[in-house]
């Protein structure tokens, strides 16, 4: 526990007490009981196994990120290397010149502008490093589902987006473990983008295929999952677009670390980031 100010102050004050005129001191005969500790609500067991127990989302607790700007790009190896034990390493360990700190937390759904337009939804996080829009999600035994975004705030200067999915993209799938895939395909009716009406079917390729130590400039995940999620999104109008993105989950933390390609980049494997979303301290 952090000592604060005023812990600090008590502490001077009764050690000054000891000081004065009576220097008699207490012997008391009762010993020191330091408690019983109390067990985590979530201990990782590195099996190999991530199971939705070890993947509750928690609301109302704020977690740091390193966080590259936007409008910049970053060289990435989500391949990482295999060192001379067999185990694969990934070493993102390297301070980056854009980095930037950002606070991401869930929230409840209830008492959003948005809310009812999203029925089956329980809580949301930022979707965007600048919280310009929220995703909206509901869990259970089986998965992570999100239901779509929406723009934090109602009527933004760029126009309000609300983007909700006829039914449940799942996210996360129960339990992951190497060799973990799915596909989940969801469409878009009636929604707004930026202040435009917007129609979309969008497809979520996602798979499990790799763990391996996960170096980090403040802290190294043992057994981090590799997670490759592949989105199209085909609109109403125009042409479809994809991006990869490559995330880590370790068990009990969640997501640790996410890469994002460019736009429309064909390579699962790519060497240039979009966005780089490392956890911290």
């Amino acid at each position: 526990m952090r000592t604060t100010p005023l812990t600090l102050t008590a502490l001077a004050l009764v050690l000054a007490a000891g000081c004065g005129n009576n220097q008699t001191y207490p012997d008391p005969a009762v010993a020191y009981d330091a408690g019983l500790a109390t067990p985590l609500d979530c201990e990782p067991t590195l099996d190999g196994t991530i199971t939705a127990a070890q993947l509750t989302p928690v609301l109302g607790i704020p977690v740091k990120y390193l966080v590259s700007q936007a409008n910049t790009t970053e060289p990435v190896d989500v391949v990482g290397e295999v060192d001379s034990s067999g185990q694969r390493v990934w070493n993102w360990g390297t301070s980056l010149d854009t980095d930037a700190t950002i606070s991401i937390e869930a929230t409840p759904l209830t008492g959003k502008w948005y809310a009812a337009s999203f029925p089956g939804g329980v809580f949301v996080t930022p979707f965007d490093a600048g919280d310009t829009l929220e995703a909206v999600y509901h869990s259970d035994a089986n998965g992570i589902y999100l239901h779509g975004l929406a723009s934090t705030v109602q009527n933004p200067p760029n126009g309000e987006t609300l983007y909700a999915y006829t039914q449940p993209v799942t996210i996360t799938q129960f339990p992951l473990s190497v060799g973990s895939s799915w596909v989940s395909t969801a469409t878009v009716e009636n929604g707004m983008l930026d202040g435009l009406p917007y129609a979309s079917t969008d497809t979520y390729e996602v798979s499990d295929d790799a763990t391996g130590q996960l170096i980090l400039p403040d802290v190294t995940f043992t057994q981090a999952h590799r997670i490759r999620t592949k989105v199209t999104i085909n609109p109403a109008a125009g042409e479809a677009v994809t991006t990869w993105q490559v995330s880590f989950f370790f068990q009990c933390f969640g997501e640790v670390a996410r890469a994002t390609s460019q736009t429309n980049d064909t390579n699962e494997n790519f060497t240039t980031a979009a966005q780089v979303r490392r956890f911290g301290l």
